[in-house]
């Protein structure tokens, strides 16, 4: 399977169960805008953690129906995000997403060792995107959560990126670990981990996919620049998964993608026990749209 357009994410989620998608601190325009047009193509039952009154004013505004809607009343964002990280694990919803909360304070909630949703050490975002540059969907990680992962945490990344393609139906994505050259070198720690990524996933050690690199962007996205360089490759020029060195590079190239490429992408935090969606303010409709479908297409 080739995923093509984020249409199709609507379509996967149209022929699953109706997701309860818990938000919380829900009292966001952007967010309930998002949950609006999620609810008109079916795809969400939704259940808003916050401030009530200041939900049903937005709510008002925005010509959302709140009919048969469950709204829990929390005005405090830290506390919203605890009491919808409950409602997950007593399994009174299948996804979660992110309101009106700092991103730490929603983290705190999810990671609490006792209380929380903790499935693995760390937890990264993934992005689809789709453009008319490129031949499919292919996914940018880690672009909003971790500033300069180490080699442990880059598995995990992997992992959680790989997770994604599996859940939507691709048994074997293609990981291509993104550097500044293709080549290995000691002064270039990012080169050294693209090495021992692939080399894991060459031991079985990384499993589900196929891992290489370095590879510079052009090596990953171009089979024209692989021959140039004479690189032969399985991945390069065919990459699923772009795994970026650090944050700054992957979320340059996730803003680049938006607002110079034309791109539209899909986003959700992933390494937790359900998708969480995560979408910026300065993120279009139809990503935040397609944010949703992406966490209620996948199968848990």
């Amino acid at each position: 399977m080739v995923l093509k357009k984020l249409d199709v994410l609507l379509d996967m989620a149209r022929g699953k169960k109706t997701s309860r998608l818990v938000v919380a601190a829900a009292e966001d325009e952007p967010v309930l805008d998002a949950v609006r047009d999620a609810m008109k193509e079916k795809i969400i039952a939704p259940v808003l953690v916050g401030d009530a009154a200041k939900i049903r004013e937005i709510a008002a505004k925005i010509n959302l129906s709140l009919d048969g809607v469950e709204i829990v009343d929390e005005k405090d964002p830290p506390t919203a995000s605890r009491v919808a990280v409950k409602l997950v694990r007593e399994k009174k919803g299948d996804i979660m997403m992110k309101g009106l909360v700092g991103t730490a304070d929603l983290l705190r909630a999810v990671l609490d060792k006792e209380n929380g949703l903790r499935k693995g050490e760390t937890i990264s975002h993934v992005a689809l995107f789709q453009m008319t540059g490129y031949h499919k969907v292919f996914a940018v990680t880690d672009a909003a959560l971790t500033p300069a992962p180490t080699f442990a945490q880059k598995v995990d990344m992997v992992h959680n990126a790989v997770e994604v393609f599996h859940r939507l139906g691709i048994n074997e994505p293609k990981v291509a670990v993104l550097c500044a050259a293709e080549t290995v070198s000691e002064k270039i720690e990012a080169s050294v981990h693209a090495a021992m990524l692939t080399t894991m996933n060459r031991r079985g050690q990384i499993k589900g996919c196929l891992v290489d690199g370095p590879l510079a962007l052009d090596n990953a996205v171009s089979k024209e620049a692989c021959e140039h360089k004479k690189i032969k490759s399985d991945v390069g020029g065919d990459a699923d998964i772009l795994v970026c060195p650090d944050i700054e590079a992957a979320n340059i190239l996730y803003k680049a993608l938006n607002f110079l490429a034309g791109a539209t992408a899909a986003g959700v935090l992933m390494g937790a026990k359900v998708p969480i969606v995560l979408t910026s303010r300065a993120d279009s409709d139809h990503s935040k749209l397609y944010s949703i479908a992406l966490a209620a297409a996948m199968d848990w």
